[in-house]
């Protein structure tokens, strides 16, 4: 059996997140959600995951410092990250780009253009392929 790829979403958005989640597991990924910046830290911590999906405003972290933080962790370092923001500003996206994202969607997002950016990121440190999705 082929592994699936691994995804994390860090979204404090209910809906949103179980949009997200929705749309991925038909895509045939497996997607673990949290709540909280913190959570979403120690989770990147503890897995080796194949894209971390990571809102901006969180509600005890932002999202740019824990960008900053998991890309010098070991185990999370070399995950693609894919910011999620209602926040359409063009610096916050640069900033996010800087830190070592490889996009920055905008809310409210299409769900079939979601899963397509997220599928063309997702860069699993094993043999593509091992991988279906």
């Amino acid at each position: 059996m082929k592994d699936k790829l691994k995804i994390l979403i860090v979204e404090d958005d209910t809906a949103a997140a179980m949009m997200m989640v929705h749309v991925l597991s038909r895509a045939g990924c497996e997607v673990l959600v949290v709540n909280t910046g913190e959570k979403g830290m120690e989770l990147a911590q503890e897995n080796r995951f194949d894209l971390i999906a990571l809102d901006t405003d969180l509600p005890d972290i932002n999202g740019l410092e824990i960008c900053r933080e998991l890309k010098q962790r070991h185990l999370s370092r070399h995950a693609s990250i894919i910011f999620i923001s209602e926040r359409p500003c063009e610096k916050d996206r640069q900033r996010a780009l800087d830190l070592g994202a490889v996009d920055y969607i905008i809310k409210p997002f299409d769900a079939a253009d979601f899963v397509s950016r997220i599928l063309a990121h997702s860069k699993p440190p094993r043999t593509e392929s091992n991988y279906v999705c």
